[in-house]
């Protein structure tokens, strides 16, 4: 597993959704190819909003090179309850979102950032767990690599929430 990798752009960072940055954030797009991968910066920041309502947590961020924001991402945690729901879900941090703007990709901010998030995790700011998971279309090979390289196993589950049922890979957090 390559996650004790060291971030090799110094000057990426997260940086937590405020008044000032949300703005910027929900006008960072993925690649027309991308866009059935994952939801809008918008419809997850509306999302988060109605899960912290709710009193349950949910943490978004925006994904940052020096000063410019280039990404976003979400994490969640006992956030939410559905049908089709993966049950590792219930008992393990969930990437929820996960996406760097159509400008910035092929640079390694996506793989920095990964190692960020992971980081924070690992602080376990919603209780302590054994795992954090994620999930993904299968066709999309660019999320499977890269979260594969990071550990992540598909543990036979899938979010069949989704219109096509979405692979669900698991990492230890141990």
């Amino acid at each position: 597993m390559t996650v004790s990798q060291a971030i090799k752009n110094e000057a990426i960072r997260l940086v937590k959704v405020n008044d000032d940055n949300f703005v910027d954030l929900m006008n960072l797009e993925t690649a027309e190819s991308q866009k059935g991968y994952v939801a809008s910066n918008t419809v997850s920041m509306a999302q988060a909003y109605a899960v912290l309502a709710s009193g349950k947590f949910v943490q978004c961020f925006g994904i940052y090179d020096g000063d410019t924001p280039v990404g976003f991402a979400m994490i969640g945690h006992r956030s939410e309850e559905y049908d089709g729901m993966a049950e590792v879900y219930r008992h393990s941090y969930y990437l929820w979102r996960f996406m760097i703007d159509q400008r910035y990709q092929g640079k390694g901010l996506g793989r920095d950032a990964l190692k960020l998030l992971l980081d924070y995790v690992r602080t376990f700011p919603d209780g302590k767990e054994d795992a954090w998971s994620t999930s993904y279309d299968g066709d999309n090979e660019a999320a499977k690599h890269l979260y594969t390289s990071f550990g992540f196993v598909p543990n036979g589950e899938k979010d069949s929430s989704y219109e096509d049922a979405e692979d669900v890979p698991v990492s230890s957090l141990m």
